[in-house]
């Protein structure tokens, strides 16, 4: 499994593979053109509710990360990832500033997790 993590704002690059953006809402003062996102994905990323409450406080990571592992409990969008994933090398886009602690981190390590179950 192939999966790279990125901000949505840096470059695309050849070596990214299959883009995907895996946040909510679009990337503020970002084109469509110029993020060159193959997938947007939003079903996959924290629930609104979640994602409030979260505020990237990093004081709040462990809980949000079990809180976000619960809802991808039923995420048909994460398997669809976690296939794409086992298929070809993919890139998935994030626009948060911190870049250990956000939901592509979080996703990531679901997806991990969940191949190796």
């Amino acid at each position: 499994m192939r999966i790279n993590l990125k901000r949505i704002y840096e470059a695309a690059s050849e070596d990214d593979g299959v883009r995907i953006l895996v946040d909510r809402l679009w990337p503020r003062g970002l084109s469509k053109d110029h993020a060159k996102v193959d997938l947007w994905v939003r079903d996959v990323a924290p629930s609104s509710e979640l994602r409030r409450w979260f505020n990237h406080e990093p004081a709040k990571w462990d809980e949000f990360r079990r809180r976000y592992f619960s809802e991808l409990g039923e995420s048909v969008a994460a398997r669809s990832i976690l296939e794409a994933a086992s298929r070809s090398k993919i890139t998935m886009l994030f626009a948060a500033k911190d870049e250990e602690r956000n939901n592509a981190v979080a996703l990531r390590d679901y997806l991990v997790q969940s191949k190796r179950s």
